[in-house]
């Protein structure tokens, strides 16, 4: 799988390093991704999330529940159900 948080969405960008002299070379930013289990109470299991920082803190203030339905919304998740 990509560098792509399955929470916010959000995914590696493109940028340059300046040097000194102001020599630009073309670089990535990567995103502050964890692999993290999550336990469900909804669904009584639980699952594996691919999720940045940011995503961690959503999880915290609104819920697992509603981030998952959010992140599913937007087409970051996709909510299989066994």
């Amino acid at each position: 799988m990509s560098k792509i948080c399955q929470i916010t969405g959000k995914k590696a960008m493109v940028g340059n390093n300046v040097s000194h002299s102001k020599r630009r070379t073309k670089r990535t930013f990567d995103v502050n991704l964890f692999r993290k289990k999550f336990y469900w109470p909804e669904e009584d299991r639980w699952i594996s999330l691919k999720v940045s920082a940011a995503g961690l803190r959503l999880i915290n203030r609104v819920g697992l529940n509603e981030a998952l339905r959010r992140a599913s919304d937007a087409g970051y998740l996709s909510i299989k159900n066994k």
